[in-house]
């Protein structure tokens, strides 16, 4: 069971930055996809970036339209660490921002395919 450990939300005016990280228990972390997802007030939780490692060729990242040049999802495995680094933030941004892993190869949208999960960390943007 890997156990996921968000930290780094916070406070923060519109045109601001906030990095993100989450922390697992296991090194089985270095294997799998990670995911950051969001959700808002009365709304679906919904993916902001995924990051798979891929042997080959480098880790491969999947971006959601609406944070697709502002948002940065990054690993470091030896640390077993995936960060969101958030720049740009919009008060539509406002959010509980949650950490999750796919222990496949699943690197898309949908919630369900992620088998854990973090407990959340809320980011709240002020316009």
């Amino acid at each position: 069971q890997v156990q996921l450990v968000e930290s780094g939300g916070g406070l923060v005016q519109a045109g601001g930055s906030v990095r993100l990280s989450c922390t697992a228990s296991e090194r089985s972390f270095n294997n799998y996809v990670m995911g950051w997802f969001r959700q808002a007030p009365g709304k679906e939780r919904e993916i902001v970036a995924a990051i798979i490692a891929l042997p080959w060729s480098g880790p491969r990242t999947n971006y959601a339209d609406s944070v697709k040049g502002r948002f940065t999802i990054s690993r470091d495995n030896a640390k077993r660490l995936v960060y969101l680094q958030m720049n740009d933030l919009k008060p539509e941004d406002t959010a509980i921002y949650y950490c999750a892993a796919n222990r496949g190869r699943y690197n898309g949208p949908r919630a369900d395919e992620y088998d854990y999960w973090g407990q959340g960390t809320q980011v709240t943007v002020s316009s």
